[in-house]
């Protein structure tokens, strides 16, 4: 699949659009439900990079000695801080923190609508582009790999599955496994709402 038109430009006035339609009100939870609850505050970046002539999302996986979805992909990102005011500040920090990016060397484009995960937080997806190539700096007890997919290959629907789970208005999306790793759950979500925003 070829992604000609895909500039910074688009990205960002899509996500300009999106963030006009829901007007900072619209959460949604991973069964599809709207929910107007306060769990806990948390944040991620969807960090895209540009290489071989291609856009790529940037994953990690996390470690096996982390409280919960060991051995997970997911994007750098965690639970809020006190005093922190925006998901970027959460998402940024949390970045710096699991693989070492500089917050000032991230353009952010925009912001995702919240979502709520099954554990309860409250995330918010904020979107942004890393340099490439980069020094990453891997905080070991967290994180056990980091590594792109090529965006172009997220969207193609032959990449996946996708299926009906009882008592949930969205489905389970898992992508087929790309370079060892299987993108699902939570983060797989996020991926397919990203996309769809780029109307891939």
């Amino acid at each position: 699949m070829n992604l000609p038109n895909l500039t910074e430009n688009y990205i960002i006035e899509k996500l300009r659009v999106l963030e006009d339609q829901n007007d900072g009100g619209e959460i949604y939870n991973e069964s599809g439900d709207l929910l107007g609850a306060e769990p806990k505050c948390a944040a991620v970046l969807i960090p895209l990079t540009h290489f071989g002539d291609e856009w790529h999302l940037l994953y990690t996986r996390r470690g096996d000695r982390v409280e919960t979805h060991k051995g997970q992909v997911s994007f750098p990102g965690g639970a809020c801080d006190p005093g922190e005011t925006t998901p970027e500040q959460t998402a940024l920090r949390e970045a710096e923190e699991e693989i070492g990016i500089h917050p000032q060397d991230v353009q952010v484009l925009g912001r995702m609508t919240a979502m709520i995960t099954i554990t309860s937080f409250q995330v918010t997806p904020v979107v942004g582009v890393v340099p490439w190539p980069y020094a990453f700096r891997v905080e070991n007890a967290e994180v056990a790999r980091v590594f792109t997919m090529p965006l172009a290959w997220l969207a193609d629907k032959s990449n996946r599955w996708e299926m009906n789970i009882p008592g949930r208005n969205i489905g389970l999306i898992v992508f087929h496994p790309y370079d060892g790793e299987l993108l699902w759950g939570a983060t797989a979500l996020m991926t397919d709402n990203f996309l769809k925003v780029l109307d891939l």
